[in-house]
């Protein structure tokens, strides 16, 4: 466990997770110019993500604006965005995909929704994060327990998700999720689902590893739709819950209350998120533009010192936050075979919203 302390962001919070969707951003004044490549054809391009709240997805309007793009931002979570993209594959509505992970990227892709394309910025990153030719990383985002450090030292704290719903002292006090289909809630049970690992079990898990998810909801207290998980901390109504990294500055600030996070030490899921150019789109050329001038180190640093995210591309990463930047410099991340995970989600899904989530 360790303080996750960063510089707090100016925008105030407007969605439950980042990263994990919201209502579509409306138009916000235009920004400032840009030196990174711009746009200029006047035409409006069709952003769909799961990563505009918190702001963002104004704050990305206005930016776009002063560099001479035109974008109407379509925000969804990971989940509704992957699947949306891919109902509209024979009619496709938007032009550019950005904020969603790897792993419904990759679901994305496989059904021929992404049109191939090699950013001016390709270079910049760890080929590594990047599917190479579809889909290219913007930004690190750890998925993480946390807890309120007012209530709990760091060791009475829980030390992993599975002491939660184990032990007496917890039960009760976390938010559990009402609903899967944001990038987040999905992470974490990727996390857990994925030590339990049984190919001879129910869709590749142990009956143990289902025990753990069964408890979990049966342990923790639901939810509550469009109360934040910080809210509820605020009050005492629980203590702790999922969370991604980028958000627990400007939450703290907007809701007085002190988080630390814990790092089982199986260490914590990693989401990297991408950006694709949608295939069918009959405005390729601007959306190519966006996506070049989007994911530059200007753009990208500048939207790291925003909203303390932690920037894939290199050459942006010295504009991010220094404690943004230690903090992912000393996370363990925790192994898992994504590609078991991707083939089994939708699975995993459909069986814990039908037998555990009541």
């Amino acid at each position: 466990m360790r303080k996750f302390q960063t510089l707090v962001a100016a925008a105030v919070a407007a969605t439950l997770l980042a990263g994990c969707g919201g209502q579509a951003a409306t138009p916000a004044a235009s920004g400032g110019p840009s030196t990174a490549p711009a746009g200029g054809s006047g035409e409006t391009l069709v952003v769909y993500t799961n990563s505009n709240g918190e702001g963002r997805g104004d704050w990305l309007t206005a930016k776009a604006a002063g560099a001479g793009f035109k974008i109407e931002i379509v925000g969804a979570g990971g989940a509704d965005a992957t699947n949306k993209l891919i109902a509209e594959k024979n009619n496709p509505i938007a032009d550019v995909a950005f904020g969603l992970n790897n792993m419904y990227f990759s679901q994305i892709k496989a059904e021929g929704v992404l049109e191939p394309y090699e950013p001016a910025w390709a270079g910049d990153v760890d080929p590594e994060l990047a599917d190479g030719e579809a889909y290219w990383p913007l930004v690190k985002q750890a998925i993480l327990l946390g807890y309120n450090s007012d209530k709990f030292s760091k060791e009475a704290a829980p030390q992993d998700w599975t002491d939660l719903w184990t032990k007496d002292e917890f039960k009760a006090r976390y938010e559990r999720v009402t609903g899967l289909g944001t990038a987040t809630a999905q992470l974490v049970f990727a996390g857990i689902l994925s030590r339990y690992r049984d190919d001879s079990g129910d869709l590749g898990i142990s009956d143990e590893g289902w025990k753990q998810v069964e408890q979990y909801f049966q342990n923790g207290s639901p939810a509550v739709a469009k109360t934040d998980l910080f809210a509820r901390i605020a009050s005492g109504e629980v203590d702790m819950g999922q969370m991604p990294s980028s958000i627990i500055a400007d939450r703290e600030k907007s809701f007085n209350v002190n988080v630390e996070t814990v790092i089982p030490s199986v260490g914590v899921p990693l989401a990297v998120e991408q950006i694709a150019l949608v295939k069918g789109t009959k405005k390729k050329e601007q959306a190519q533009k966006f996506i070049d001038w989007f994911g530059s180190a200007e753009v990208q640093g500048e939207f790291a010192q925003q909203f303390n995210s932690m920037p894939v591309n290199e050459a942006a990463q010295a504009k991010a936050n220094p404690d943004v930047v230690d903090f992912f410099a000393d996370l363990k991340q925790q192994d898992i075979d994504w590609e078991f995970v991707q083939e089994n989600m939708g699975a995993w899904v459909e069986k814990i919203e039908l037998e555990y989530m009541t």
